[in-house]
């Protein structure tokens, strides 16, 4: 974290397991979509230092003070962290699931006419 930014944006992680017993995604999807990261605005996380397997929420974030973070990370409660590149392959995650432009209506084909 850069000393200058006094607000951080984060967002939620979910358990995958949690995710698939409340119905809000299926194991296949998670197992075949979005473990290969193909699904706009989620984020796979493996199983990792007594962390089970994790989604990202990249459609829901939050900013919260920097201070209020530190202050959880001097207190311990610091759950993991993201080695590089994985770290950067997030971001680029993130970025893609923002920078993506909408179109109003898909191109019309004439195959198959």
């Amino acid at each position: 974290m850069q000393a200058k930014a006094t607000r951080v944006l984060v967002a939620i992680v979910h358990r995958a397991q949690h995710l698939v017993e409340r119905r809000i995604l299926t194991g296949q999807l998670i197992r075949d979509q979005i473990r290969f990261h193909r699904v706009y605005g989620w984020y796979f996380l493996p199983s990792a230092h007594g962390m089970d397997e994790s989604l990202v929420d990249l459609r829901h974030l939050h900013t919260v003070p920097r201070v209020l973070l530190e202050q959880l990370i001097k207190e311990g409660k610091r759950v993991t962290s993201i080695a590089t590149p994985y770290r950067e392959h997030m971001a680029q995650h993130f970025a893609v699931t923002y920078s993506r432009i909408g179109l109003p209506v898909p191109y019309e084909t004439q195959a198959g006419s």
